[in-house]
């Protein structure tokens, strides 16, 4: 059955930003294409987690809620983990870092969030969605993957189909999910790249002062307020980026580039920030104060697979 004919789930009112993401293209920046997947990699996890399928495998992302407005078609178990979007089935709160069941007829509204700006919905088995590139992650500004495989989000009328059963309810640990951002929370940043050509006023100012989210920010990088950062470092040969990377413009302002980054770059770089990081300040509102602690590889490293040893 198509993916329009199939029957789960309908989009009655598209909010502003709701696509499927999954663990992201990997492999493929040699040919220019970005890596995607969802941006709050941690909760899409343990989104996942709840309801018995791979980490990585492809959920709804939900960037504020706006008003998004999905008819349930067939009963099933549904996990949400992330952002407290002011999620409501049929009036009743759905608390994030739980899964629930669902059946014919209700209505899930994701409203404005009261913390955290990004959630995950997961679905047994996984969304059904076709594979570009070997991901089915949603790239708008590379038109690749998501429902249609053309890289759009969620429309009104649209419809979605998972491609598995629910298992047995499960219960995330207690004190393993991380909770949203705090006002000044601490971004850890491995040291690399052009960290030696900053002025040492400037890594003191990276190292100790407060930055401020600026309302730019996306899924492609979230720019940083607070001191000039200067660096002795002019034109430069464009090098591949990373997830995370904190690349710094002329402006002096920091630059944290996310999962619709481009492959490569030109402005020098503190370092980048650890995967865990990274996650972390994808749920950051414009405004949000965080703080940047660097930290070694070896500590970054360790964190990364201690995290991962829960899945």
């Amino acid at each position: 059955m198509s993916r329009e004919g199939a029957k789960g789930l309908r989009v009655i009112q598209a909010g502003p930003l709701a696509m499927i993401e999954d663990g992201g293209r990997m492999g493929v920046r040699h040919l220019g294409v970005t890596q995607s997947g969802a941006a709050d990699w941690v909760s899409l996890y343990w989104a996942n987690w709840l309801l018995g399928n791979a980490p990585d495998t492809a959920a709804l992302e939900i960037v504020v809620g706006g008003g998004l407005t999905l008819e349930i078609e067939r009963a099933t178990r549904l996990a949400w983990v992330g952002a407290d979007l002011d999620a409501r089935l049929d009036d009743a709160p759905i608390t994030p870092g739980s899964s629930f069941a669902v059946r014919e007829g209700q209505r899930l509204v994701f409203s404005q969030p009261r913390d955290g700006l990004r959630g995950y919905l997961a679905f047994p088995g996984g969304l059904a969605a076709p594979e570009v590139l070997g991901s089915r992650s949603t790239t708008p500004r590379e038109q690749l993957g998501g429902l249609h495989g053309d890289g759009q989000p969620l429309k009104t009328g649209d419809r979605l189909a998972w491609r598995g059963e629910p298992g047995e309810e499960r219960r995330i640990p207690a004190g393993l999910l991380p909770p949203m951002p705090r006002p000044g929370c601490r971004l850890a940043l491995i040291p690399g790249a052009q960290i030696a050509e900053f002025t040492g006023a400037s890594l003191y100012a990276a190292f100790n002062s407060v930055w401020q989210v600026d309302d730019r920010a996306d899924r492609m990088g979230v720019r940083l307020r607070g001191p000039r950062l200067e660096s002795r470092v002019g034109s430069m040969i464009s090098e591949g980026i990373p997830l995370g990377a904190v690349q710094v413009p002329p402006d002096g302002q920091p630059i944290v580039l996310l999962n619709d980054r481009q492959t490569i770059g030109g402005y020098p770089r503190l370092g980048a920030l650890s995967p865990l990081a990274a996650a972390r300040l994808a749920q950051c509102l414009p405004g949000q104060e965080v703080r940047l602690v660097a930290v070694a590889r070896e500590r970054a490293l360790a964190d990364y697979r201690g995290f991962l040893r829960n899945f």
